[in-house]
């Protein structure tokens, strides 16, 4: 048997009509939506089939909104019973991974995501922030850039995606000198349209308030195997997933580190199960030439026909 992983999505993949081809045509998606829009009384599938962009992008909208997304096509996974074995979400992502998993359910999952979406979106509008990727550093030398830098402000590591592509987070200026000395040193600098500093210190204003949040509500033991973002490792401990998940916010995201895992497990087949493929680009990027793993994106009816097509 194929060892498959699933990886879902966070925010950046979204776009305008993310979901519809799945949601016109079954009943189960429709359902997923409904009950998005219940919880939050947020109109979702308004926002996701016909934007317009800049409401989408808002943090107190996109979390919810991608999160549904990405479970309606996980239960188009689920309804053609296709067995997976590990499940690995990228930052907002993981929440779908958790649910994907059974370590929380998917009612739960939304009502993680949306508070998760006010409380940053709180701590954005309280403190500006910004986000550059670095291109062509390896994390130590990111690091040590980092480092050198802290005293002067808030900077620190986001997301270290694939070996050579970090991105880093802080206040503006801080995070621009950070950027400069990496340009220095030969990388690309690319600054992420994102309306707030995630993984940073300028966020942590959230952290206690969502640990308040997450206290009472229960998590299960995974019946997969659960990759996290903190940790870069596995977990089977309802407890110390919670405590995971509180540490995530403003913790870096271990991205490179977890398909390494994965790929230590020898996973035949990944599939990016979201909007976007911005993981699958990631993971070309990771896997070496040699590696016989393949990769595939179900976002919509066609995508998903292919996986089926090539996996049956």
């Amino acid at each position: 048997m194929k060892k498959i992983a699933l990886l879902f999505p966070g925010q950046g993949s979204q776009s305008i009509g993310m979901g519809q081809d799945y949601y016109q045509e079954y009943d189960v998606v429709r359902e997923l939506f409904d009950m998005t829009e219940e919880i939050t009384r947020i109109n979702i599938s308004r926002l996701c089939f016909k934007g317009p962009m800049e409401d989408l992008t808002m943090t107190v909208n996109l979390q919810p909104a991608v999160t549904a997304v990405n479970l309606a096509c996980l239960a188009m996974l689920e309804r053609e019973n296709i067995e997976y074995h590990y499940c690995a979400g990228h930052s907002l992502g993981e929440y779908s991974a958790l649910a994907a998993a059974g370590a929380s359910t998917k009612e739960n999952t939304i009502r993680q995501v949306h508070k998760r979406g006010k409380l940053m979106h709180r701590e954005a509008s309280k403190h500006r922030g910004a986000m550059h990727a670095i291109v062509g550093l390896p994390i130590n030398e990111v690091s040590a850039l980092v480092a050198d830098i802290q005293e002067e402000g808030i900077v620190s590591v986001a997301n270290h995606n694939t070996e050579l592509q970090i991105v880093i987070t802080g206040d503006p200026d801080t995070v621009e000198r950070v950027s400069a000395l990496a340009t220095a040193k030969g990388a690309k600098s690319i600054q992420l349209k994102v309306s707030g500093a995630w993984h940073s210190e300028l966020i942590r204003g959230a952290e206690d308030d969502f640990k308040a949040y997450l206290e009472p509500m229960p998590f299960n033991t995974p019946k997969k195997t659960l990759f996290f973002n903190v940790t870069a490792d596995s977990s089977d401990n309802p407890e110390e997933i919670k405590e995971i998940m509180i540490r995530q916010l403003c913790s870096p995201v271990r991205w490179y580190d977890t398909m390494c895992k994965l790929m230590e497990e020898n996973v035949d087949v990944f599939v990016e199960v979201g909007p976007g493929r911005v993981l699958a680009g990631l993971l070309k990027k990771t896997l070496p030439k040699n590696y016989a793993g393949k990769i595939y994106n179900v976002s919509n009816m066609k995508q998903l026909e292919t996986f089926l097509r090539d996996c049956s």
